[in-house]
């Protein structure tokens, strides 16, 4: 009979290869399972409006589970008729899951990314299935994160939609049904997907940049055509008590000095930057407002501070894909939201209150 031994070699391979796989499961448990678990509520919510937050310390994130990416994905599996996504990265497997699932059911589904991201294996498996995914042609980045389903609503925010983003770092995800939204967002949308237009080549043609919703009002701008940086000092220095913000990227002179303008005249102002930007970034205001006294902090996450926030008065939220640079004013197709809604700013405030105490 012959022998069944096994060589300790092979046991060791074997039981190596064992603990491999344990190790990549647990850590990529998002790539293999595949089905978020179900997302907790939204913190905030109107009839028009409704905003997650990313929670990088939280058992789920660690597995690669639920949050606004839990969302987004029940949101996707429930479209009907189109979906419309321009962001600047995709790796979700989810999310990709989804979109070719939508694209299965007879759906529209078209994409607009950033061409340094467009060649990822999830890109491509869209293109195989016949999907449309279109690559910017601009000298800047196409920074968007936003997606239009069925024509009725809106997400966007601050949150790339990969793994890191949704799960490592500190983001916000935004949901809008309002037909103004969708109007301005179409737009945008088209502009890039239908006729080719990035960064400065882009209209300054957004059709709704104001709109009444939930009694209160909400802003859209889209640079580098809107003149974002005007709108969004214009809005800050109407602060009268309190300024919070969070930034990953901050560089921009302008907003530094209404800052410090601000906390001179009794406006308390705090805020969190990403440690590794506040660091790398040539011209970052972190040592300017360090230096003044100011109550700003490093993040503590190991992940980024990817949020682009800044709530004033705890009445008013700038929320968005624009980060405070010249780059994002000047080059970049971004998103910027100014949202006069107590209900949703309490949330950001929140937010902003949360990372403050954990910033070092």
């Amino acid at each position: 009979m012959p022998s069944l031994r096994i060589s300790p070699w092979r046991i060791a391979l074997i039981l190596l290869i064992w603990a491999a796989a344990l190790t990549f499961a647990f850590r990529h448990g998002w790539r293999l399972w595949q089905t978020p678990l179900e997302a907790a509520p939204a913190p905030a919510e109107t009839s028009a409006l409704a905003v997650w937050f990313t929670d990088p310390a939280s058992a789920q994130a660690h597995s690669y589970r639920g949050g606004p990416a839990a969302e987004l994905t029940a949101a996707l599996e429930q479209a009907r008729l189109s979906v419309d996504l321009a962001v600047y990265s995709l790796d979700l497997w989810p999310v990709r899951n989804a979109l070719l699932e939508a694209h299965r059911r007879g759906l529209r589904v078209r994409l607009v990314v950033e061409a340094e991201n467009a060649d990822t294996p999830e890109l491509q498996a869209l293109r195989d299935a016949g999907i449309p995914v279109h690559a910017d042609t601009g000298e800047g980045l196409m920074h968007h994160k936003f997606l239009i389903l069925d024509g009725s609503e809106v997400w966007t925010g601050s949150m790339n939609l990969t793994a890191e983003s949704a799960y490592q770092d500190n983001n916000n995800l935004l949901r809008l049904r309002n037909p103004q939204a969708v109007a301005d967002f179409q737009r945008e949308f088209d502009e890039m997907f239908t006729d080719g237009l990035f960064g400065p080549a882009s209209r300054p043609d957004t059709p709704f940049p104001v709109f009444a919703v939930d009694g209160g009002r909400v802003e859209t701008y889209f640079s580098p055509d809107d003149g974002v940086l005007a709108h969004l000092l214009e809005t800050a220095s109407a602060a009268q008590e309190e300024i919070c913000f969070l930034a990953f990227s901050f560089t921009s002179d302008d907003l530094g000095a209404l800052l410090l303008s601000k906390a001179e005249a009794g406006v308390t102002v705090r805020g969190v930057f990403d440690e590794g930007q506040a660091h790398s970034n040539r011209g970052s205001e972190y040592p300017r407002l360090r230096a003044a006294g100011l109550d700003v902090h490093l993040d503590g996450n190991p992940g980024l501070m990817h949020h682009k926030v800044i709530v004033l008065d705890g009445q008013t939220v700038v929320t968005g894909s624009y980060n405070f640079s010249r780059s994002a004013e000047e080059r970049n197709d971004e998103t910027l939201l100014i949202i006069h809604l107590p209900e949703i700013a309490a949330a950001y405030q929140s937010e902003c209150t949360r990372l403050v105490a954990e910033g070092r």
